[in-house]
Parts: structure tokens; sequence; C-alpha cells
């Protein structure tokens, strides 16, 4: 590495909180109205609205929001879900706390996503018989809809977004979650937007967002709350919850914009042969909520720009399948495997200024022509 590239603690996320969002808490604070309220519903009408569903239904994480949204499409015990093994370890637990089983298949390596001619292989081996397909759209890239429209159609099964990661992002001009018959999205602190913890559920199908809030809320019933016609959780959102969310919400087209504008940069910036940039189709609209690079020299690569002040993630070193919770998987899913060992995500959040960015591309390319 270049002695004289140097750059100040430059981390891979940084949480845009501003007076505005202090502001709706106090307000919050002062109303005395702490749990789901006026607040909550609000949030929802207005995630609903930017996502272009008719139902929005809050929840107290992203976790939630995918185990709230296959247990309202009927998926339990005996069911197969397909999903990737590329992705949070949260995406196969949420089956399984339902009862079901998370069915892999291997992922696309330019796009990390569910590769849908595996996915097809996959159903295959079961003959037809799977039950729900859950795609995510990992780093904030849209999974390919329109094929797991197909599937999903085909063989009669549900469709769930996991959108944990994409706030802001669009397939075809349609927003991330409003294709399936469930969107799930996460508001963890590092996410495009945050509400410091929650989750969101997203649909078209009254019938959905209707068990939605009665599993989120101990089972009961939305138009008779002394009457619990099923076994629930509490998974809701908060007051204060919500009224980050509100105002962050606002903010979040500033919020991809800029992290667009900054993946552009480093796209343009980086030029080292031995590293892959990431991949934006035509009809994709990526919304980064990571930039992530392949690597034949990841870990070398990590240190040397550490050793500069700039931080880095792997995200995931091991894929679900591996996992100790996930033993009893026999099946490898080699492009999956091959890519942990190769990722990296760069900084990319709306708080880097311009010089910062292009630093960031300078110091990677000094570091590959230093070794």
């Amino acid at each position: 590495m270049n002695s004289q590239t140097s750059l100040d603690d430059v981390s891979l996320a940084n949480p845009v909180i501003s007076g505005r969002e202090q502001r709706r808490v106090r307000e919050v604070l002062e109303s005395g109205q702490l749990a789901a309220g006026d607040e909550v519903e609000a949030f929802e009408d207005a995630f609903a609205d930017y996502c272009g569903t008719e139902h929005a239904v809050a929840t107290s994480n992203g976790t939630t929001a995918l185990h709230a949204a296959l247990a309202a499409l009927d998926i339990g015990d005996g069911d197969r879900v397909l999903t990737t093994p590329l992705s949070f370890v949260a995406t196969a637990n949420a089956v399984r706390l339902t009862g079901a089983t998370p069915v892999f298949a291997d992922v696309d390596a330019r796009t990390f996503n569910l590769d849908p001619d595996a996915a097809q292989r996959r159903i295959d081996q079961f003959g037809g018989d799977i039950d729900a397909i859950m795609p995510v759209h990992l780093y904030g890239l849209p999974a390919a809809m329109d094929r797991y429209r197909e599937l999903a159609d085909r063989y009669d099964a549900a469709l769930i977004e996991d959108a944990a990661q994409a706030h802001g992002a669009t397939y075809r001009g349609e927003p991330v979650g409003s294709m399936g018959d469930a969107g799930c999205f996460s508001f963890y602190p590092t996410k495009n937007m945050t509400t410091g913890e929650g989750g969101m559920v997203v649909t078209d199908r009254d019938d959905v967002a209707r068990r939605l809030r009665a599993f989120i809320n101990h089972g009961r019933d939305p138009d008779d709350g002394s009457v619990h016609r099923s076994v629930g959780h509490n998974f809701r959102m908060t007051d204060l919850a919500a009224a980050i969310g509100r105002t962050q919400l606002d903010r979040l087209p500033e919020f991809v914009d800029a992290r667009r504008e900054h993946a552009r940069r480093l796209n343009e910036g980086i030029d080292v042969e031995e590293i892959t940039t990431p991949t934006e189709a035509a009809y994709k609209r990526h919304s980064y909520h990571q930039y992530t690079v392949r690597s034949s020299d990841r870990d070398a690569l990590a240190d040397a720009l550490a050793r500069v002040g700039i931080d880095t993630g792997v995200y995931y070193p091991t894929p679900i399948h591996r996992q100790p919770a996930y033993e009893h998987v026999d099946e490898r899913y080699p492009v999956a495997e091959r890519l942990t060992d190769e990722v990296l995500s760069l900084p990319v959040h709306p708080s880097l200024d311009t010089g910062t960015v292009e630093s960031i591309a300078t110091a990677i390319n000094t570091t590959s022509n230093d070794e």
C-alpha cells in the first residue's frame, strides 16, 4: 500500500439521524402513547404508498416480518420453502420457525441472487411439490421477479420477497416488495432507512393483511380486540420506532440516490482486473444497501484497506447451509460457497462525500498495483 494514501476511519455504515427524527421522537414521548398507535398506522400508510401496495403491516424487526408473512400465507409444518443459501440466516430461520423446511438452490455468480434456473431444477427434484418461493434481493439488487412469479403461478406456490436490504430498489419499474404475495423489509440501523429496530410486510391481498395483523398481535381479531381467534405473537412495532421511520421514509429517496451516486463513482474509479464490481441490468434499479465486489484475494484486500482506515465487511463469510444450525443439510451449492470466499462490501452510505468515495477507489487501485 502506498504510504501516501491515508483516510481517517471510513466506516462501512453510518445511520443518518437528524434533528427531524429527534423532534418526532420527543413528540411521541410527550404524547404518552409509546406502544403501537396512530404513529404506527401513519407509518404503515406511508410505506404502503411508497411501495405501491394496498397494505403495510409494521413489525418489531425484519425477522418477525418474514415469520409473520410466512404464517399469514399458511406456510407451516410439512411445507417446503425454496430460498437462497447466500443471505443472512434469518431468511431460513423464519421458515423453520413456522415449522416448514427451507429448501436451497444455488445463486447466480453475477447478481449474488437466487438463480432461477437452479431454482427450477430444485423444484423438479421434488416433482413440483413446493409451497412457497422466497427470493432475497441481496445487497439491494432485485432478484429475477418475473421468473419467480412464473414459477410460483405454475406450482401454485406463495411468493414472498425478502426485501430486507432493498428499500428503494425497483424491478422493471415496480418497487421491490410489491410483486409477490407479500414483501418483507427490515429497518435495522445499517439499512437504507431505519427505525432503530423494526420491520414491515407489504401486500395487495386483503386476506393476508388481516391474518398478518392478527398474528403480530397475539391472534387478536382486528375488528374486536377482546377476541383472540388464533395463537399469535407480540411482533408489534412501537410508536417511537414508527416516528423515526416516517421521517426516514421521507428521506429515503435522497439516501438511495446518494448510495447510487457513490456506487457509480466506485464503478468508474476501480480499475483492477482481479476485482469484479457489482452488476446492474437496465431493468433493475439497485439500491446499494451494500456495494459488494468480488476479489480473488479478498482477505488481503480487506487488510490493506483497513491499514489506511477504510472499513469493509463480508456478507456473508459462511453460507446458510454450512452453518452449524443447518448441519442436517447435505446438499452443496458451489457458487454460493465460492462467493463467500470472494465477496467484500465497501463503504457506500450517504454520509460519505465525493472525495472520500474517490479516495476509496484510489486506495483499492494502489493496493493492487503495489502487490
